[in-house]
């Protein structure tokens, strides 16, 4: 499997989630066979850009969030994409916290 295939279908799956819609209803919006979703959602399908900007409309999402911190050209910072990963799946609220959390650690070891 195609490593960005399965970053954007673990992004596309997150965000279905997060917002509360089965694959049906997403492929439904989308305009797309619900199959079609799970294999995005897998990895296992490289979709069109046409049918990527059909999802992220689906989801109510701007085209671009689904490809953000994609390819940065630095291969030594799969830590920081794994964490932006994990913060951009959980919903605003949690993010704020988590961002809090994060800031307190900081300057914790900083004092």
């Amino acid at each position: 499997m195609n490593e960005m295939a399965c970053t954007i279908g673990e992004r596309i799956r997150a965000y279905r989630t997060r917002a509360g819609m089965t694959q049906m209803k997403l492929a439904e919006r989308a305009g797309v066979h619900h199959t079609y979703i799970g294999q995005l959602e897998r990895g296992e399908k490289n979709a069109s850009l046409e049918t990527i900007e059909k999802v992220a409309r689906a989801l109510n999402l701007p085209f671009e969030t689904l490809f953000e911190a994609l390819v940065d050209g630095n291969a030594n910072n799969d830590i920081a994409r794994e964490i932006y990963e994990l913060i951009t799946a959980q919903p605003e609220r949690e993010q704020l916290a988590l961002l809090n959390l994060l800031k307190g650690m900081v300057a914790y070891k900083q004092s």
